[in-house]
């Protein structure tokens, strides 16, 4: 089956004054880019996705994820993954402890093997062999942006959403890091949501462009 996020029918208001109204299908490894300026409704839109909505902020409109409206399920139940401005990694953990962290737990005997064979395996892909008991705050920023990526995409979810996460790279790591996510997204086929200030953020994805408006 096709994987696909929807969004149905959106209205978003912001203290009873509306903000934003979508209607959009992304299909498996299509990526819609959303600009706009400071306080357009960007970062509400993943908020109301993810189902963490700010005071403030109502909506009417469903959220689809592969043909099942997930619209009223908490947020740790609609398996959709978020990139960050920053990479947000746990200071306390190991670089292969942070990716284990967000990987689905198994009860079953040899499970602690397999999944540190994959985390290795995944950080040799985005050239970070070797690095899992690396101390993240050691690590540089793009590093760091790659060991968030991993993190989210081995927690398997089945959409995941872009807020902004390359504006804090150098010109080069940005595009270097920028490729390397979007290849991961169509690599597994997942629907995709990013916003951005960047033109360049957009013409790189290939996808379509909704611009919003204050």
């Amino acid at each position: 089956m096709q994987s696909s996020l929807q969004i149905k029918d959106l209205q978003l208001y912001r203290q009873g004054t509306l903000l934003l109204s979508l209607d959009e299908q992304i299909t498996g490894g299509e990526i819609l880019t959303v600009m706009g300026p400071s306080g357009s409704g960007k970062s509400s839109l993943l908020n109301w996705l993810t189902g963490t909505l700010p005071n403030g902020f109502t909506a009417t409109g469903e959220v689809w994820l592969n043909d099942k409206n997930v619209s009223h399920l908490p947020t740790h139940l609609r398996h959709i993954g978020v990139l960050y401005q920053d990479a947000l990694l746990f200071s306390h953990l190991s670089v292969a402890g942070n990716i284990a962290f967000a990987m689905p737990k198994s009860n079953k005997t040899g499970d602690r093997k397999q999944r540190s064979e994959k985390i290795e395996q995944a950080l040799g892909q985005v050239g970070l062999a070797g690095m899992g008991n690396r101390h993240p705050d050691n690590l540089s920023g793009g590093q760091q942006a790659r060991v968030a990526l991993l993190r989210t995409l081995l927690s398997e979810p089945k959409a995941i959403l872009l807020d902004e996460p390359f504006s804090k790279l150098d010109t080069q790591l940005r595009v270097d890091t920028r490729q390397l996510v979007f290849e991961q997204i169509r690599t597994h086929k997942l629907p995709a949501i990013m916003v951005t200030h960047d033109h360049s953020d957009a013409e790189a994805a290939k996808g379509k462009v909704i611009h919003l408006d204050l």
